[in-house]
């Protein structure tokens, strides 16, 4: 199964960003208001500069405390993303994400930010995708 695949059977296009500079309590309220796992930061929207996600900020609370609630997503996004296409098969991605150990990956087709998928996401797929062709095998067994 493909990531276009994925990315269609979500229904859910929409990916939540904030523009570099915007504060942690911001980015937080996002979370918590949309009840999501991480925002993309990108100035335009289009071209992912960076992710903020649940972890990230937990880390920078851990450590720093309340006070990093007004610094910016800058200061604790991961910049250095790992993304895919959406012809990148979801074996590959899962894997991806199981060694990175990260559960959210942005779409890039053309330079440009198309979907986010989740580790969930791609589980999902991945489990519907073994039941079909379980069911396949069962009805070559029987006969049918």
């Amino acid at each position: 199964m493909q990531v276009q695949q994925i990315l269609k059977s979500k229904g859910v296009d929409t990916v939540f960003t904030v523009a570099p500079g915007t504060k942690v309590a911001d980015a937080v309220a996002i979370l918590a208001e949309k009840r999501i796992g991480t925002v993309v930061v990108s100035t335009d929207g289009t071209k992912a500069e960076g992710i903020l996600s649940e972890r990230d900020v937990v880390r920078v609370l851990s450590s720093e405390g309340a006070v990093c609630m007004d610094r910016p997503v800058d200061d604790f996004m991961t910049s250095k993303l790992v993304t895919c296409g959406l012809s990148d098969q979801a074996d590959a991605v899962l894997s991806q994400m199981t060694e990175g150990r990260f559960r959210h990956m942005p779409v890039i087709e053309n330079g440009q930010m198309v979907g986010l998928i989740t580790l969930g996401d791609v589980v999902k797929a991945r489990l519907s995708e073994l039941a079909m062709e379980n069911s396949a095998l069962e009805g070559m067994i029987m006969g049918h």
